[in-house]
């Protein structure tokens, strides 16, 4: 109830462009569930559940005894409480102030209590009726204002008694259908424990089987570490060894020492034929030692850089270490099906089609820049699809997925990458009522499609048409406005679509969008009247009391300005699957994208001083189609009430 006191007072709020709204997480679903404007003002009472809470506060509080309200100190342990009263007796003061054949003696009693609110349900729509009727439609009390002009007033209603013995009957049969399937549930029991006790025997067993594959890589890296500690001291003796001869030599160089020593002492010979003898070979020695004075390189290398183990791979290796099977798919995140709009709609598949994964950890994270963040947010999925909500705007955001069978789990998918709109999501519908023609245009009932069509008129007067096109463009305008900020919203046009309008109007400027009696029919266009110089486009162009953008044949026309390219080919792209506008009112700009990628096609300046309202224009065969915010999809149970 804490919770809910929070929600209700500081609620998710929507912009103040729509009526205002909570949204309540609910604790079953951990969904955000639409209260409505009085939040959970607006919700029933439930009075069986505070009868059922009541009835265990009284076998609580059995040890503590509710005394009588009116007895004479002391007072007397009370028997009954008078829901009319509000008060608690004793059966002697019931008796006196309740007595037999007066108004009182019909009052409702119950055992000792103390809560003495009123049971009675009101409509939280009607706050002072009180619901007498049951609507069959929307499964729910109702009162009989509800009925006469409220929005059940189309619903097949029934009485409150009827209902109450229908539902009563339903949830007898439930209660005793149950009641015989004891021994059933008995058995669902006991081999419910019977695999609890399985659990955990193969859970030991899992784990000493892991642990004997890490002890076999353990020993595996033992030996590798032994065979390298070996190959470095090898390699240190080998060196120590030829650096120590060579210091030898060397010592053997000063005087008094070694060669030179020797050397000295057969200078002392004054035997020519023995001195000859000698000193031939003494000389070869001392020519190499002097050599090697001049060239002076160390037998060996002090820097062991030849052992030094890369474990790079083998380290990345083992942080993807886990409990990999072969018949685990990787899931492949589909581009297609999944969506970056008011919220994230990512959808996955399994490329062999089957669902051998019980569960599947979602991960995503934001880009920042050309760094990346180091931070993956993990979320786990029941199904093959995820809503993510609380997206910064105007980002891209990294995605993948691996799927889960009991321990073990599959490798990661490809990351995908997605960026969000560059504006909060702008909700709204078509207008059936400011300027539409019904003749040339038609919605569907939830006035989420617009389709043009030519209509009767224009085929009753067919005969009169020779030459020209006598067709106009039909507007259409959404039915809620924007003052201020920014925001985005997008929409589908049909491939089929012969000519259409995209963009946004003032509110100062509708009635002259509407009353723009301009149609295609022109001179220029006329077989006969010999103009072609395009001079009445600029004039048109300059009448506009808008900002549109023309569409058709799958393409998209940037429109024509000064800084735009002069060649026609130039300004012709192909259309986008699904085209966004982004309104900056602050800034005084429009922008128009490609909502898959959020790619910016085109952008221009313009005048937001009034309301600003989505437009659209249509002729010939066309339909547009408004793309629908993303919502937590998720099967509503229905029960048999």
């Amino acid at each position: 109830m804490d919770r809910i006191d929070r929600i209700s007072r500081s609620g998710i709020k929507r912009n103040s462009l729509t009526p205002k709204s909570s949204l309540f997480p609910c604790p079953g679903c951990q969904r955000d569930i639409d209260l409505g404007e009085r939040g959970i003002n607006g919700l029933f009472r439930n009075f069986t559940l505070e009868t059922i809470v009541e009835r265990y506060r009284q076998a609580a509080r059995a040890a503590i005894a509710i005394m009588c309200d009116f007895c004479k100190p002391p007072p007397q342990e009370s028997t009954k409480s008078c829901m009319d009263c509000s008060a608690s007796y004793c059966n002697e003061c019931f008796k006196i102030h309740h007595p037999w054949g007066t108004v009182k003696a019909q009052h409702e009693y119950v055992g000792p209590t103390t809560n003495f609110r009123p049971k009675i349900l009101m409509c939280p729509e009607h706050e002072m009726e009180r619901v007498n009727m049951y609507c069959e439609i929307c499964r729910r009390p109702v009162c009989h204002l509800c009925k006469l002009g409220g929005c059940h007033a189309n619903h097949r209603v029934t009485t409150m008694s009827t209902a109450y013995k229908t539902l009563k009957e339903k949830l007898s049969k439930d209660i005793e259908y149950l009641i015989s399937k004891e021994s059933q549930v008995k058995g669902h029991i006991t081999q419910l424990d019977f695999l609890l006790k399985e659990t955990e025997c193969n859970s030991e067993k899992a784990k000493e089987e892991a642990l004997h594959s890490f002890e076999k890589l353990s020993h595996v890296l033992e030996e590798k570490k032994s065979a390298a500690l070996r190959a470095i001291e090898v390699s240190k003796n080998l060196r120590l060894e030829k650096l120590q001869t060579q210091a030898e030599e060397y010592q053997g160089l000063l005087e008094n020492n070694g060669l030179v020593g020797y050397a000295q002492e057969v200078l002392k010979e004054t035997d020519p034929s023995c001195f000859v003898q000698t000193a031939k070979q003494l000389h070869v020695r001392i020519q190499k030692a002097t050599e090697s004075l001049k060239s002076f390189r160390p037998a060996a290398e002090t820097t062991f850089e030849d052992f030094v183990v890369d474990i790079a791979k083998q380290e990345e290796i083992l942080g993807d270490l886990s409990f990999h099977s072969n018949g685990l798919e990787i899931p492949e995140i589909n581009k297609e099906q999944s969506r970056m709009y008011s919220k994230a709609l990512i959808s996955w598949e399994c490329p062999g089609k089957t669902d051998s994964a019980d569960v599947y950890v979602l991960e995503y994270h934001k880009l920042n820049g050309e760094e990346e963040s180091a931070t993956w947010q993990e979320m786990e999925v029941c199904s093959k699809s995820k809503v993510i909500s609380d997206l910064d705007d105007d980002s891209s955001y990294a995605f993948r997925v691996r799927g889960y069978k009991g321990s073990i789990c599959s490798p990661w998918s490809r990351e995908v990458i997605l960026r969000t709109p560059p504006a909060p999501v702008f909700s709204f519908l078509f207008d059936d009522k400011c300027g539409y023609n019904s003749e040339h245009l038609l919605l569907n009932p939830r006035r989420t499609t617009v389709e043009s069509r030519a209509g009767f008129p224009l085929l009753l007067g067919s005969e009169r048409m020779q030459v020209g096109c006598y067709t106009t463009l039909d507007y259409i305008i959404g039915d809620t406005g924007i003052a201020k900020g920014k925001h985005f919203w997008a929409f589908r046009v049909e491939a089929f679509s012969y000519l259409v309008k995209v963009g946004v109007v003032s509110s100062n400027k509708i009635q002259k969008l509407f009353h723009n009696t301009h149609d295609v029919t022109s001179p220029r266009y006329e077989q006969d009247s010999g103009h072609d110089s395009g001079s009445e486009d600029a004039f048109f162009d300059s009448l506009q009391p808008f900002t549109l953008v023309t569409l058709g044949m799958k393409k998209f026309f940037i429109p024509t300005t000064p800084a735009a390219p002069k060649d026609p080919a130039s300004r012709i792209l192909p259309l986008p699957p699904c085209l966004g506008i982004c309104l900056d009112c602050d800034k005084g700009k429009v922008g128009f994208y490609d909502a898959d990628c959020m790619e910016c096609l085109y952008e221009c300046e313009m005048d937001c001083s009034g309301i600003m309202y989505p437009a659209f224009a249509l002729m010939g065969s066309a339909a547009i189609h408004l793309e629908e915010a993303v919502t937590a999809k998720y099967g509503e149970y229905h029960d048999d009430i």
